[in-house]
């Protein structure tokens, strides 16, 4: 039997017992696959004779591919519907002794970390119990080191490892990969972020980048990365733990308004010669108040899925390959991206952030991908986080941190403001505390007051968890219709500085209101506004591809659309005096709900907040 219905109790109970049960009334919001296999509890029967595991090609990439398929054949004279093959890496993945051991090595094999995915053994051939054989083909993506695949029985919560292939690797396993664009703290200037094996006392991280037919340039890029020890807590110290490599960021600056470029990352060794990625594009910011079709798309909670279908355990996020595709098919009409928080829920296994970063690769390395911080990303007890959750399984927005360039002043507190053409974007960190007061609310009310409504008309204020309004079913039950206090803090400032839309995640679905302010409707009106509006709309984006959350029964007066599904919003500027809104579904790409907002020649958004000039020019 598959273990699905024991999953979310073993993880809830491994966390308690590595936090020594501190953490009491916790409410889990489980979501990784990897966390039902008790990989700690695996006994050991490899004999060839019985069972046997074969990989190929043994070589990956050698066309300069960071992604291939490879072929697994596998045997057992005694198989089962619970056998499971594992991938590992690196290949050799079994040791005498685990990381924070209390015990001394008693000479035997043990295993230390769950492997990076997994599927059934039956998936490929049904009659796999009665013959004993089966294949199938796994996707691997370039992860820096190499590749074995294991054979186990026993299902997930009692692991009988039978038999390990031979090694698969990639030709040139350091090669930079994933590059990831941002915008960066000027309007003119783009960050280009990626991955590689290279340290840099080993090579120089550099861009090749210029303006599409003109002359190239090299720009250097600093180097991050982390340890084990920079994280809070298990799994992401323990079973989860993979080494992350070196992250790079290079700034390109001083770019002209709305022109491509293109580009290649890539390292300059000791000797002079340079390892290259392949060739990218991205076309550069407007200047602010630029007034041009402007495509901004918004979306939290998205996740990541295996294209080969491993590590299907419960089908969570499989939703997130439609809303990458859809993405992929509309980036010609994209020009950014916002990913508001809970990024690719590896919760701990970190493995996870290479195979997101490989999934939105076409997006990321084409239009800046902006993120936001959310409770897979930062949560855990005492860490510094608003909450006492360990939604982020011991990662403590450690790598999300580091995989992802914002433009804020502290890599821990990811709180900004962007401009993109007619836009200004006020980004929250919902993760830490934004009440009257502190830091935080006041960085958000300096990015509400400091926009020049003139040039940028358009004023949207984005956030994980929500803090104006949802029916979601969970935060219905609380009464508040939206996160504790989060309201008595911040509406005052929504209305003093008429912040046309406010978008979150964490509800995993669509829900848009009226112009609302302190829970009334301050206009009957339901698709073509006119400013000012006396009040925001607020939107959840929250179905980027997670499991999808229910409404509550009572759709309250201010709720206008809720739809029970997985897509993403896209916000159109017109121009000075017009903005679309579109919810797009991943399913089909299709509009099902949209607005208008237009602006007439005398508008008070353009002016200041506590008086406006005779006549102003928002047009």
């Amino acid at each position: 039997m598959r273990e699905q219905q024991y999953f979310v109790i073993l993880a809830t109970v491994a966390v308690l017992l590595a936090l020594g049960g501190a953490i009491q009334q916790v409410k889990f919001h489980v979501e990784k696959p990897l966390s039902g296999i008790a990989i700690y509890k695996t006994t050991f029967d490899l004999n060839e004779k019985k069972a046997h595991v074969k990989a190929s090609p043994t070589l990956l990439g050698s066309n300069g591919q960071h992604s291939e398929s490879v072929l697994v054949e596998f045997s057992s004279l005694y198989p089962s519907d619970d056998d499971w093959i594992g991938v590992f890496s690196p290949a050799h993945f079994m040791a005498s002794t685990c990381p924070g051991d209390t015990i001394k090595s008693v000479g035997r094999p043990r295993l230390c970390s769950l492997p990076i995915k997994f599927q059934y053994a039956n998936v490929s051939n049904p009659r796999y119990k009665a013959t004993g054989v089966g294949s199938m083909k796994l996707q691997l993506i370039n992860q820096r080191s190499d590749f074995s695949f294991a054979l186990f029985s026993g299902g997930l919560l009692n692991p009988k490892l039978v038999a390990v292939s031979n090694k698969v690797a990639f030709e040139n396993s350091n090669a930079p990969v994933y590059p990831r664009l941002a915008l960066g703290k000027e309007w003119n200037e783009m960050t280009v972020t990626w991955t590689s094996g290279y340290g840099p006392d080993v090579a120089e991280p550099v861009v090749e980048w210029g303006i599409k037919g003109g002359k190239r340039k090299l720009s250097p890029a600093r180097t991050l990365t982390y340890g084990r020890n920079d994280l809070c807590g298990p799994p992401a110290r323990t079973v989860g733990w993979r080494d992350p490599g070196y992250i790079h960021t290079s700034f390109l600056k001083e770019l002209w308004p709305s022109s491509k470029y293109t580009y290649k990352v890539g390292h300059r060794l000791s000797n002079g010669a340079f390892i290259w990625s392949k060739e990218y594009h991205f076309k550069s910011s407007p200047f602010p108040g630029q007034d041009s079709l402007q495509h901004v798309v918004i979306f939290g909670d998205m996740g990541k899925a295996e294209v080969d279908g491993s590590n299907d355990y419960n089908s969570i996020q499989r939703p997130s390959l439609n809303t990458t595709r859809q993405l992929i098919k509309d980036l010609n009409k994209t020009d950014a991206v916002f990913h508001i928080g809970d990024i690719c829920y590896a919760s701990g296994y970190l493995s996870q952030w290479d195979q997101f970063t490989a999934q939105i690769e076409p997006i990321a390395s084409t239009v800046p991908y902006m993120i936001a911080s959310g409770n897979h990303e930062r949560d855990w007890p005492y860490s510094g986080s608003f909450y006492h959750g360990v939604d982020s399984g011991g990662e403590c927005g450690v790598p999300a941190e580091t995989m992802f360039y914002v433009p804020n002043q502290n890599r821990d507190k990811l709180w900004y403001s962007s401009d993109y053409g007619m836009f200004r974007f006020c980004v929250a960190d919902t993760e830490h505390d934004w009440s009257k007061g502190t830091d935080q609310y006041k960085f958000i009310e300096h990015c509400l007051a400091s926009v020049d409504r003139k040039k940028q008309p358009w004023l949207i204020f984005l956030a994980h968890r929500v803090l104006g309004y949802s029916s979601t079913s969970f935060y219905a039950e609380t009464g508040y219709f939206a996160e504790r206090l989060g309201r008595v803090h911040l509406e005052k400032l929504w209305k003093k500085y008429k912040v046309d839309v406010a978008v979150y995640g964490h509800a995993h679905n669509y829900e848009r209101t009226c112009p609302v302010y302190q829970s009334l409707c301050t206009t009957y009106e339901k698709a073509n506004y006119k400013s000012p509006m006396d009040g925001t709309i607020h939107v959840v984006a929250g179905g980027g591809g997670a499991h999808l959350a229910e409404f509550s029964k009572q759709q309250p007066s201010w709720s206008l659309f809720r739809d029970y599904d997985h897509g993403y919003v896209k916000l159109t500027a017109v121009d000075h005096s017009s903005l679309l809104f579109e919810y797009k579904k991943s399913g089909d790409g299709r509009v099902h709900d949209s607005f208008k907002i237009s602006r007439g020649y005398r508008d008070d958004s353009a002016c200041g907040v506590d008086s406006c000039p005779a006549t102003t020019h928002a047009t």
